[in-house]
């Protein structure tokens, strides 16, 4: 398997921008990863994708906001944040599924004040 570890969460003021990384134990150029989030009481959800190939997805709350890329020669996927609203406020978790395994991350705590 395989460790993630998310980091750059924080608090930020609406309209701010946070940098999410997510680095990986092994090199995981082969995978699409995801960018996960819950807020409380609610289900997490998928926020962004990227392939193998680097072609990318989000979810309609965060297009045109949110921006996924990937570094494989340093085994990290980034999720750039822009235009922060106060409901983009949860635990932003990075995965990976391999072989039909999901591997998480611990999250980062990402909180957006009005």
């Amino acid at each position: 398997q395989v460790q993630l570890v998310e980091s750059g969460g924080g608090l930020v003021q609406a309209g701010g921008s946070l940098r999410l990384s997510c680095t990986a134990s092994r090199s995981l150029w082969r995978n699409g990863m995801g960018w996960f989030r819950e807020a409380p009481g609610e289900q997490r959800e998928l926020v962004a994708a990227i392939t193998s190939n680097g072609d990318t997805s989000y979810a309609d709350s965060v297009k045109g906001r949110f921006t996924i890329s990937r570094d494989n020669t340093k085994n990290t996927v980034y999720l750039q944040m822009n235009s922060l609203k106060p409901e983009d406020t949860a635990v932003y978790y990075c995965n990976v599924n391999l072989g039909g395994l999901d591997s998480w991350g611990q999250g980062t705590q990402v909180t957006v004040s009005s």
